[in-house]
């Protein structure tokens, strides 16, 4: 089959690798339909090298029709259209029970020190090859792939693989009071969807930041109040006047470890990309890496007593907070990768009528042949010919 397949820095190809068959009786065959390049994929394109090798096969946002089950497999069947959840759970451990898919005991990487498994992420969480392709085995299966009905195009359900359910839980983790402000850092298309999830919860007042013109015209276009950060001399300020002077009750931070971020970490992601792999997985693993002036801004912005939410990746261990800011202000941090199976039921029924409030099917902008991913990945990353999101169609 064909897949798209890491090979090294700003280098992916789509390559023939081997059909996948089931190992494991909780094992599915699903094959894809419509998979999306997310912004955690970039920084596979561009940071991660040391933890990925080449020939690994990216992408986990994918869906598609069940091909073949496992014998313990019972709540799917062949010719079911599923979406995949990007982490791999099992639904029955302590974890799943309290509702941290994302920690789940049973696909856990302990001799990584890292949380559940996720398709298609490095060996830092499982090294399980991705949904990028024409073809995926699916572990868990018994549990993870989501039942979608058949008929409406794959865009109104293909982000409850990872955008819906991130975005979701970022506004649940930010705690906006009802008719509260909460200020996004990063329009991007979580952070997009983010300022939707809020608007459709009760939030009284969104605030956006961003630097993308495309990106804070979208944002614009249904009713996110933006502040375009070339433009302003101090965001933290700038956000105070919009709100009373105190600013937001909770701010969700949507950029994370930028793959062409700030230039401080720019230089270091580049410095780390000129090592040996070994060299580089230790410091990237102890040291940081990442860009840390959207948390600032995040913990300067937010209210006393305001909750910080943080939706986007950060990979450095020695990141240093300011601590006693924090404390004197005493603010709520939440943060993880999202637990994509704790959310389904709340998100679901909102893709099922006619009105699409979430905005899901002109969400994308590129629907792309899987053959045409190094574009896609190159343009994605570059911000070039409006990317903003892109399916692939394999």
């Amino acid at each position: 089959m064909k897949a798209v397949t890491w090979q090294g820095k700003r280098d992916v190809r789509v390559t023939e690798v081997p059909d996948p068959r089931i190992e494991e009786p909780t094992d599915a065959i699903v094959r894809i339909t419509s998979t999306g390049i997310c912004g955690s994929d970039l920084h596979l394109y561009e940071v991660l090298g040391p933890f990925i090798d080449p020939g690994d096969v990216l992408g986990h946002e994918p869906m598609g029709v069940v091909e073949e089950v496992g014998a313990e497999v019972e709540h799917i069947a062949p010719g079911d259209r599923v979406v995949v959840p990007f982490n791999i759970s099992c639904g029955h451990c302590f974890m799943c029970d309290h509702g941290l898919q994302s920690q789940c005991e049973t696909t856990q990487n302990r001799d990584q020190g890292t949380g559940a498994s996720l398709l298609g992420y490095t060996k830092l969480y499982g090294q399980v090859p991705g949904g990028q392709a024409e073809l995926l085995r699916v572990p868990q299966a018994h549990y993870g792939p989501i039942k979608v009905p058949e008929g409406p195009p794959d865009d109104r359900f293909v982000y409850l693989s990872d955008v819906l359910p991130t975005a979701w839980q970022a506004v649940e983790y930010a705690n906006v009071p009802d008719g509260g402000s909460v200020a996004v850092f990063g329009l991007g298309p979580i952070g997009e969807m983010c300022t939707r999830v809020a608007q459709h919860r009760g939030a009284g007042r969104v605030i956006g930041l961003d630097l993308v013109p495309e990106r804070i015209a979208r944002a614009r276009a249904h009713g996110v109040e933006v502040l375009d950060v070339n433009e302003v001399d101090d965001v933290a300020e700038a956000i105070r006047e919009l709100t009373d002077g105190r600013g937001p009750d909770s701010v969700i931070d949507a950029v994370g470890m930028e793959a062409h971020g700030a230039p401080g970490a720019k230089l270091a992601q580049k410095v780390v990309g000129l090592l040996p792999d070994a060299v580089a997985q230790k410091l990237i693993e102890t040291a940081a890496i990442d860009p840390l002036s959207v948390v600032y801004a995040a913990i300067e912005s937010c209210r006393r007593g305001g909750t910080i939410s943080l939706s986007g990746v950060y990979g450095g261990a020695m990141d240093p907070l300011p601590m006693l800011q924090i404390f004197d202000k005493q603010l709520n941090l939440r943060m993880g990768q999202a637990n994509v199976r704790r959310w389904i039921d709340d998100i679901l029924p909102l893709l099922s009528g006619d009105d699409d409030p979430l905005g899901v099917d002109e969400f994308a902008t590129h629907h792309l042949p899987l053959d045409e991913a190094p574009r896609a990945y190159e343009i994605f990353q570059k911000k070039e010919d409006n990317a903003f999101k892109i399916l692939l169609k394999p």
